[in-house]
């Protein structure tokens, strides 16, 4: 899978070269800020007009991630969908996908600061999940050992290229990459990233291969990043 497994805490956990994260001893797969319907919200909304593919793309990916892992468990750690009306608004075959992925497996949906309230879809609907000592939840927090996403973390190896999304970890918190095929990032050395973590820093990189990399602070002051017609 050319992944990278890593501990975290007590726990041996494994970033996929997708974006997903696996947990072995748990057999559960997590991914975050999928933001499914973001073409369909951004038409509502604006009135432009994107190729409305990114949904099937996101669930493909999710599919080859799921017959992989063949998880017990999958957890979507919030923004699954990038608003409740998107979520209402999938094309019968995305429905369809998205049930079969579902069947006979628990799916936990945790909530969003995009997909704030419950959805009319299988599986559990939570604000936040604790497991092993573990916390999960969109938005960090001070908790420790927490697994978070909301951010779309992305970083450059300095000199080697354009920056790819990432997994941000410290000892006490991990923030996963957004898994969905429209989002945009924000620089890992960006200041509302940099004062979430102490200490070293480490970046996983997506891509073909997850590759794990030292964080450098970044040599010139942080412009401003925005993600492509959103908000985290």
């Amino acid at each position: 899978m050319n992944a990278h497994s890593f501990t975290f805490g007590e726990h041996r956990l494994t970033a996929l070269p997708s974006g997903a994260l696996w947990w072995g001893d748990r057999q559960l797969l997590c991914v975050s800020d999928l933001h499914l319907g973001k073409s369909d919200r951004i038409a509502r909304r604006s009135g432009v007009m994107l190729p409305p593919y990114e949904t099937q793309e996101t669930l493909a990916k999710l599919s080859h991630d799921i017959a992989v892992t063949d998880p017990k468990t999958v957890l979507c750690l919030g923004d699954s969908f990038d608003d409740l009306m998107a979520a209402d608004s999938l094309s019968d075959a995305d429905d369809t996908t998205l049930t079969s992925l579902q069947a006979g497996r628990q799916w936990l949906w945790l909530e969003g600061n995009h997909d704030p309230g419950p959805l009319a879809l299988g599986g559990t609907h939570l604000s936040i999940h604790q497991d092993g000592g573990l916390t999960f939840r969109h938005i960090a927090s001070d908790t420790q050992l927490e697994i978070s996403g909301h951010y779309h973390p992305k970083y450059a190896i300095p000199g080697a290229g354009n920056a790819r999304s990432c997994f941000l970890t410290d000892a006490k918190r991990l923030i996963l990459p957004a898994y969905g095929a429209y989002t945009g990032g924000l620089r890992a050395t960006d200041p509302v990233l940099t004062r979430l973590f102490s200490g070293s820093v480490i970046a996983i990189l997506t891509g073909h291969r997850a590759i794990c990399v030292p964080v450098k602070p970044s040599a010139h002051p942080a412009r401003p990043n925005r993600l492509r017609g959103s908000r985290p």
